[in-house]
């Protein structure tokens, strides 16, 4: 009696153990097939572009001084007093606080073997933001004056730089989605949802080239030549976008 019951529990076990199995493989082939099904939906991949270019409003000029000298509080003091005058200077021509910052301070000392003696230098760089690009030869002429004797760059922005790269963003969708309309409007069929958008964007700024430093500028602009060159901010919007097709 005991060894019937064993074998019905045994063929019970074995019955259940293989309605689990066959469970599991329907559900694994039930989500194999939704699965290769959603990945036949018929899709188009384009990429579009979107440029616009703009005449710059703003620069950023960064300028620099260094002294030097035997003594470490003379080299300094020196320094002081130039950063003194290019403050009072831009004061002066209404550049207002929040537009000009130190962006790097050094000071070193070197040794020079041939004179056998040690040397201090102090150098400084300033940012200054101009909203009015027209008083750029002004305030060069006059940051020259107070003791800045280098150009270490120009950055062109603009005060609308964020509405033109939105600008650029749907530029570029809109490409996009022409070529997409393109490219399935010979197979008689169109264009459905953007499943996926993937954006890069970059903006080239123009960089001016400086020939010399202070000092030949200064001659330059007491020749009445032109010494800025604004040129254009390219804004260029690449994205990639996927489609599906209906």
């Amino acid at each position: 009696m005991k060894s019937k019951i064993h074998e019905y529990q045994k063929n019970k076990f074995n019955l259940m153990s293989k309605k689990a199995v066959l469970i599991l493989a329907l559900l694994v082939a039930g989500i194999s097939n939704a699965q290769e099904s959603k990945a036949q939906v018929p899709q188009i991949s384009v990429s579009g572009e979107g440029k616009i270019k703009i005449i710059p409003d703003q620069a950023v000029v960064t300028v620099g001084f260094q002294n030097s000298g035997k003594d470490v509080k003379e080299v300094k003091t020196l320094n002081d007093e130039v950063v003194d005058k290019v403050i009072k200077f831009l004061k002066k021509s209404g550049i207002p606080a929040t537009d000009y910052k130190t962006s790097n301070v050094s000071l070193g000392k070197s040794y020079d073997y041939e004179k056998k003696k040690s040397i201090f230098q102090a150098s400084q760089t300033l940012s200054i933001t101009l909203k009015d690009l027209s008083k750029y030869d002004d305030i060069m002429m006059g940051l020259n004056d107070a003791g800045i004797n280098s150009i270490q760059g120009v950055e062109f922005k603009s005060s609308k730089m964020e509405d033109y790269e939105r600008e650029a963003r749907k530029k570029a969708i809109l490409n996009a989605k022409q070529k997409a309309n393109d490219y399935v409007s010979v197979l008689g069929q169109k264009v459905g949802k953007a499943i996926l958008i993937t954006d890069n964007s970059s903006v080239h700024v123009p960089q001016p080239y400086f020939k010399g430093n202070m000092m030949a500028m200064a001659t330059e602009a007491d020749s009445s030549r032109e010494t800025l060159a604004i040129g254009e901010i390219e804004i260029v919007t690449n994205v990639s976008v996927v489609f599906t097709l209906e």
